[in-house]
């Protein structure tokens, strides 16, 4: 394990960003053995073709004196060579491998053929992830506004979620389709992806010599403000020179909403072996650690609710899980994230009580009262530039919501987004009257009925 050192950072936004690794000041404090390192540097050689000192410190992201004795190491054993450089010093020399360099840079590749950021040791992980933990983070009614400010709410809906934000524990969101559900849960994920601050993950961790990649440009948001890891300039070399610079195998991102819906199954869950590489990749659910994980749709998954809630019993209950490597050895890891399920099916039919009782929030969401259907309305009309009519809301429960239809808030969305093409079809001003009204139910509901 390597030493624990780490930097304050300032405050941003509603929740500060969790103290940032620091930069290994040797090979020790990298956590990672010479060995691993002159094998990276033989991959990287290999794959890349001649390279200066500092461009191989930029691009395994360790400082170059970290690296000096792992170079010094293969050019004694004549693997690689110095091909020239100028007077600034051994940053600056061009290395290259020799022909034993190459062979045994073939067989490094065989056995592993991950280049890129060096991993940081899965102790250093796991410290980490604990420190930036989604339990207890700063979340207050006034802060919920503005993340939730598109949908209409009643207060009570606020009362339930702020406390299940705060907790970090599993929220199930149920209730009849097209009530907003998903946009709560993504509401959820808004505040804690802007309000709740940043937290730094690795490129890829080490477990064992296995190496386990995490950051995912496809599901992870870079924070505009950590420039370290954006510029790529003299000025990210220096950083990689100087004492008491960031860890560059680490990025700061938004904390992570990662979105699942039907096409989730167990395979998701465990780790993806790169047979060809031979390395892994993190589990969707473990790119959200410090985040919101949203199950979608749950219940209408390939996997049936119960196999599937059956393997997060224990992360749950404990707050970690395991990862299996292909070995069969085990380690365990954080289970740090906000689990959102959103159902609109009966919970009762879909899990047993005691599946239930490690759910630690409900929040049901029940079709709206008129009220408050009126609003949803409005503020679609609103959204749309299109004039508020209430006789078009008057004959909608005249003929449907009177008659047995449940008012859905997505009504008011399809139903005015229906009036809008109308208007546009037929080249007139996007406006709202009681008969464009009738004529986009007609369409839209009519075979509900």
């Amino acid at each position: 394990m390597s030493l624990s050192r780490h930097a304050a950072v300032v405050e941003w936004d509603t929740n500060p960003a969790p103290e940032a690794p620091l930069s290994p000041e040797s090979l020790k404090e990298s956590g990672l053995t010479s060995g691993f390192i002159c094998d990276m540097l033989l991959r990287t050689i290999y794959s890349r073709g001649v390279m200066l000192g500092r461009d191989l410190s930029q691009y395994l992201c360790l400082p170059f004196k970290v690296i000096r004795e792992p170079l010094r190491f293969l050019k004694d054993e004549k693997l690689i060579q110095v091909d020239g450089g100028d007077l600034v010093g051994d940053v600056s020399y061009r290395f290259s491998l020799t022909e034993l360099g190459r062979d045994r840079a073939k067989s490094c590749m065989e056995q592993c053929a991950y280049i890129g950021p060096a991993p940081v040791p899965i102790e250093d992980y796991v410290e980490q992830c604990y420190r930036q933990s989604v339990t207890g983070l700063q979340c207050f009614p006034e802060s919920l506004k503005a993340p939730f400010g598109h949908l209409v709410l009643k207060e009570d809906m606020f009362t339930a979620i702020g406390p299940a934000i705060i907790s970090g524990r599993s929220v199930f969101i149920y209730g009849p389709p097209g009530n907003g559900k998903t946009a709560m849960a993504r509401a959820i994920g808004d505040f804690m992806n802007t309000a709740g601050g940043s937290i730094y993950i690795p490129y890829a961790f080490v477990a064992d010599n296995n190496i386990i990649t995490v950051f995912d440009p496809s599901l992870h948001v870079i924070d505009d403000t950590a420039t370290e890891y954006l510029d790529e300039s003299d000025a990210t070399v220096r950083k990689l020179l100087n004492t008491g610079a960031l860890d560059q195998r680490w990025v700061r991102i938004r904390r992570p909403v990662i979105v699942t819906g039907g096409e989730l199954n167990l395979q998701m869950l465990d780790l993806r072996y790169n047979a060809e590489a031979k390395f892994y990749q993190a589990p969707i659910h473990f790119k959200a650690n410090g985040g919101v994980f949203l199950i979608d749709d749950f219940g209408r998954q390939l996997v049936s609710p119960k196999d599937l809630l059956n393997r997060w019993i224990l992360p749950l209950e404990d707050r970690h899980d395991f990862l299996t490597v292909a070995s069969g050895k085990k380690f365990q890891v954080p289970f740090e994230q906000l689990i959102i399920f959103s159902t609109n099916l009966d919970p009762k039919a879909l899990v047993d009580d005691a599946f239930l009782r490690r759910i630690r929030h409900k929040v049901g969401i029940n079709a709206p009262q008129r009220d408050v259907y009126e609003r949803i309305f409005a503020a679609n009309c609103k959204r749309l530039g299109m004039n508020y009519d209430s006789g078009a809301v008057d004959y909608l429960y005249e003929r449907y919501y009177t008659k047995g239809r449940t008012p859905r808030a997505s009504d008011c969305r399809d139903l005015l987004e229906t009036v809008q093409s109308i208007c546009r079809y037929r080249r007139q001003p996007v406006h709202l009257t009681r008969d464009l009204m009738i004529e986009a139910s007609a369409s839209f509901i009519a075979e509900f009925t």
